[in-house]
């Protein structure tokens, strides 16, 4: 259960690289940030996901690539949070007026303790503690990674508290298929409404339908032309909570014979479509990370939801789990 070393924290941590194997794809996890630094699917030779071949670069030139999102995975409005009559000012790293994927040193930018580790799975824990990046209580969250039958990278999430508190993880991969950009990548996805952002990209408290919308992906549309159209990194609206695990969207790139469904048991699916991508250094296979290189799919709760109560809610309590389970389930056609 040693892993490899795959580089070190300023303060010296070592932070190791586990890989696994199982139905048809190999994975590589970093302790530091839960990441998924690399996936490949057998017949299919290039990384299906984007991220580096070394620690250092994650720190200078990641954009959340492959992280475990967390506390709160994307956006609060100005990092204020009213929870029981008690009011908490969070970090605001995002533009120095809000709280993105947890603070400057969410989850994404610590490392995981490993506590168990097979050939085709990975069970990794952290605890943050009561006060990191504003947010009360200590809360203990578990993920466990399984590679199973038939393509499937299965990511089951647990968390518990010991004072009322918010829980909002997210997986953040960025994925590729085939191919330079995901332009011509098909995204397809179960849901009839999103939320419209403002300048800064915080929702507007709006639900809006995406019928005759460039957000309409209810049936499998070409993402090249609707990035043209203006930046899409939105949420997208599922149901109006946790259901049970359920088919929430698919990914299909033409050229590659590659596709993927996503599965998940969660409310809602943020969309980033890279097309802010401009990373000065190649990724794994030398790959070049520019606008449009990989596309964001992250089953959450609903950004800003402590702001808009008709939201889904993140709110978790002491005696409560969080559970969230996903799934990235990977197929190639046979030419």
């Amino acid at each position: 259960m040693s892993g490899e070393t795959f580089g070190q924290m300023p303060d010296g941590t070592t932070v190791k690289r586990y890989t696994l194997k199982g139905g048809g794809l190999t994975a590589h996890f970093l302790t530091y940030g839960a990441i998924l630094q690399d996936l490949r699917l057998e017949g299919h030779d290039a990384p299906l996901v984007l991220g580096f071949d070394a620690l250092d670069d994650y720190f200078e030139h990641s954009k959340s690539f492959g992280i475990t999102a967390g506390r709160y995975a994307n956006r609060i409005r100005d990092g204020h949070v009213e929870i029981d009559g008690t009011t908490y000012q969070l970090d605001t790293n995002f533009i120095g007026k809000h709280l993105l994927h947890g603070g400057a040193v969410g989850l994404g930018k610590r490392v995981w303790e490993l506590a168990e580790l097979g050939a085709d799975f990975i069970v990794l824990k952290i605890r943050a503690e009561d006060g990191e990046m504003g947010f009360p209580g200590n809360l203990d969250i578990s993920q466990r990674i399984t590679l199973r039958e038939g393509g499937v990278l299965d990511i089951e999430m647990k968390a518990v508290t010991d004072a009322p508190t918010l829980c909002n993880l997210a997986h953040h991969s960025y994925f590729n298929l085939g191919g330079e950009t995901v332009a011509d990548h098909l995204l397809q996805i179960e849901a009839e409404k999103y939320l419209p952002v403002d300048d800064e990209l915080i929702p507007n408290g709006q639900q809006v339908d995406v019928a005759f919308t460039r957000f309409d992906f209810r049936s499998p549309t070409q993402i090249g032309p609707r990035s043209a159209e203006g930046l899409i990194d939105h949420n997208f609206c599922l149901s109006p909570e946790r259901e049970a695990l359920r088919r929430i969207a698919t990914l299909t790139c033409p050229s590659s014979g590659v596709s993927m469904n996503v599965n998940s048991t969660e409310p809602g699916l943020q969309i980033f479509d890279g097309s802010l991508l401009n990373v000065a250094i190649p990724g794994l296979d030398g790959r070049r990370m520019g606008p449009g290189a990989g596309i964001a799919m992250e089953p959450q709760i609903w950004p800003d939801s402590p702001h808009n109560p008709d939201f889904a809610q993140a709110i978790l309590r002491p005696g409560e789990t969080y559970r969230q389970q996903t799934q990235y389930v990977f197929a190639k056609d046979v030419k």
